[in-house]
């Protein structure tokens, strides 16, 4: 009778479900964290780093640090 979830009964019960579950709120941020937890994880496996560091971070950390000059006290 109904077998599978190619019928689109199916998904729309589980849709409902769903709905009723969590709320409408809910279900954008619950997508959001679950895409970008697979993107971490594909990115993992690859041996990609999830945040490369830009060449100005690294051109900026070997130049010397500016010296900081105090003033002097007044009498």
């Amino acid at each position: 009778m109904l077998s599978g979830l190619e019928n689109p009964f199916h998904l729309l019960i589980i849709a409902v479900v769903l709905l009723l579950l969590f709320g409408a709120k809910r279900l954008p941020e619950m997508g959001r964290s679950l895409g970008s937890g697979m993107r971490e994880f594909r990115d993992g496996i690859m041996g990609r780093e999830a945040n490369p560091p830009s060449p100005n971070t690294l051109r900026s950390s070997s130049q010397p640090a500016e010296t900081i000059r105090h003033a002097s006290p007044v009498d």
